[in-house]
């Protein structure tokens, strides 16, 4: 189980209103996606994402927020939970024993970009026996908050890495998982049932993408001929990063999800590992 950050409720006056929903918010520099679970039918009622054509600062992925929750009917509603999502590339996993809560910023300074005045937050994970350290977008947390009231928020690695261990519980073979969005991906590797490895990557080229998993096996002594990658997320077998896999990784798969929901008609995913964070982020 990943324990995220949680912000205080803001308690609604209208007792008519019975919130039983849940709301998951998925947010990047490159856009942001939404999900919506209606527990009592187990059914996933709306699944939209919104991209943007160039990558956008705080500020403009938080206009983009706005803007979209004030023209999607189905984000107007009372929700009787609701997780935010932040993606993006500052974060660290430091092991319980070798955490200090007052050395959050040591943990990100040597390997991302951090502001001194960056707020930094954590993750707890579980089954990891570790702790996610992060820089999660406050501006964001304060509009879900002036807008929903109480909240979770995690960072998208913590969910991947949560749900990938739980597939892979009982494995013995060492296995990587990528989870592809437009310009980046993260990639978690496990063995024995544990975590071996979490990193993220940006690309441009597919020539960029597989030099990092080609670099990554090779460091971690992974032989291309034996060991299995699974996809997740923005890809599929006619995008030509699955056609240069294929080259040069001999088992190259799509990951199932782990869910039994129900899909609305205009809330389906295309395939099965499409959205696989933040659908796994309900279970």
């Amino acid at each position: 189980m990943v324990t995220g950050q949680k912000y205080m409720a803001i308690t609604t006056t209208n007792k008519h209103i019975i919130p039983y929903k849940a709301l998951s918010i998925q947010v990047s520099l490159n856009g942001l996606s939404f999900c919506v679970l209606n527990p009592d039918t187990n059914t996933i009622e709306f699944l939209k994402s919104f991209h943007s054509e160039k990558q956008l600062n705080p500020t403009g992925i938080l206009d983009l927020l706005k803007g979209t929750i004030q023209t999607e009917h189905a984000l107007q509603e009372d929700f009787k939970s609701i997780l935010v999502i932040h993606e993006n590339e500052l974060s660290s996993i430091v092991p319980k024993p070798l955490f200090n809560v007052e050395n959050l910023a040591d943990y990100l300074k040597f390997n991302a970009k951090i502001l001194k005045t960056d707020y930094i937050a954590y993750d707890e994970l579980k089954t990891n026996d570790s702790n996610n350290v992060y820089v999660p977008y406050v501006n964001i947390n304060n509009y879900i908050y002036s807008k929903y009231g109480e909240f979770v928020y995690k960072h998208l690695s913590s969910v991947f890495i949560e749900e990938v261990l739980k597939l892979e519980k009982n494995a013995t073979k060492a296995k990587m998982y990528v989870n592809v969005a437009d310009t980046h991906f993260e990639m978690v590797v496990v063995e024995n049932g544990n975590l071996k490895l979490y990193n993220t990557f940006e690309y441009v080229t597919k020539e960029d993408f597989i030099y990092y998993i080609l670099f990554t096996s090779e460091q971690l002594g992974m032989n291309p001929e034996n060991f299995e990658l699974i996809f997740t997320g923005d890809i599929d077998s006619k995008s030509e990063l699955y056609a240069i896999t294929y080259k040069y990784i001999r088992f190259v798969f799509f990951a199932k999800r782990m869910d039994n929901f129900k899909f609305a008609d205009d809330a389906q995913p295309d395939n099965e590992h499409d959205d696989f964070v933040i659908i796994h982020s309900f279970l």
